[in-house]
């Protein structure tokens, strides 16, 4: 089932990647919270526990986000049918993976390629190169998924281990324009050790030294990867296996959502004040049909007027995530 009942009124994906106006996502995110809040159980008590009565709640602003981490103990999940996928999240093995539970893999795909296609244009006119090597060599991950869906739309590119050579060839014989997105450690590898001079390519960071290497604040990973590549601006990709969304940057950290997608920012020491501009990083993603929409994520950042953001880093104390970045000048 590519749909949700809510008020009467079928919410399916293609009219949630339809979004074109800020009225036009308060809508659908108010209806997706009242289904949400009833059919999803771990939503649906904690909002007890908050106090709140899900009908009492009527702007976007005052719908409460669900702690990411509850991802990792129970299962978020608002569909009756059982689950066609689920996706699990990486881990630095002290930490426990967070599951999220599909529905359908056709809204993953359509969702993701849409978000592409917002930014990048049709896959088609690209060749796509993953440097993976971390994801590829485990079971459950959304990325490699996205990833190998995306190379496949292309018909050109592929994965790569540590074959950093034939990368390196094959790259330079293709005359399409390429992505070259890779997990944080190995791209710092390749920049390092090869530091092949590349031309019609954007090179795209998923973040993530799965302690391989030291963490660097991604100025100074971007940095190297500069200079190594000899390209001006490393462009990178923002989600987590509880989305089902990406966010993408084009360079300076600064990321921008898809229509269907907004970041807020909390006080860190009150998860229902919006007003900062700095703090926690709330995530509504309309494209989480089958689980939950509404998620306040462990990572600090900043939001600025024209909807896009950026990352700082790991909120203090919070679980250490694989793709974690350093907290930098805070």
């Amino acid at each position: 089932m590519a749909y949700n009942k809510v008020s009467g009124a079928m919410i399916s994906i293609d009219n949630i990647l339809s979004i074109s106006s800020q009225e036009e996502f308060d809508s659908r995110a108010l209806e997706l919270f009242r289904y949400q809040s009833e059919h999803c159980a771990p939503y649906r008590q904690y909002i007890a526990l908050l106090g709140i009565d899900p009908k009492e709640v009527v702007r976007v602003e005052d719908i409460p986000f669900l702690p990411i981490r509850l991802f990792k103990s129970t299962d978020v999940y608002s569909r009756e049918e059982a689950p066609e996928i689920v996706f699990t999240s990486s881990n630095t093995g002290s930490t426990v993976a967070s599951r999220h539970m599909m529905a359908s893999l056709e809204e993953y795909r359509k969702t993701f390629t849409a978000a592409f296609r917002t930014f990048y244009g049709e896959p088609s006119k690209w060749s796509i190169y993953g440097l993976l090597p971390s994801y590829l060599e485990r079971e459950g991950s959304s990325l490699v998924y996205m990833v190998d869906t995306l190379i496949k739309e292309c018909g050109s590119g592929g994965f790569y281990l540590n074959d950093y050579e034939r990368l390196i060839d094959d790259m330079e014989r293709d005359p399409k324009p390429k992505i070259l997105l890779g997990v944080s450690y190995a791209l710092w590898d390749l920049a390092e050790i090869h530091a092949p001079k590349l031309s019609n390519t954007i090179v795209m960071e998923t973040g993530g030294m799965k302690g391989r290497r030291r963490e660097l604040a991604k100025s100074e990973l971007h940095a190297i990867l500069c200079e190594g590549f000899g390209i001006d601006k490393v462009h990178s990709e923002y989600g987590m296996a509880e989305l089902t969304s990406q966010a993408y940057s084009s360079g300076d950290g600064i990321f921008r959502t898809p229509q269907w997608m907004r970041v807020m920012v909390r006080d860190v020491n009150d998860p229902f004040d919006h007003t900062p501009s700095r703090g926690g990083i709330d995530i509504i993603d309309l494209a989480n049909l089958s689980s939950c929409a509404f998620i306040q994520t462990e990572d600090m950042g900043r939001t600025f007027e024209d909807g896009s953001f950026s990352i700082e880093g790991r909120i203090a104390g919070s679980d250490i995530r694989g793709c974690n970045l350093l907290v930098h000048n805070m």
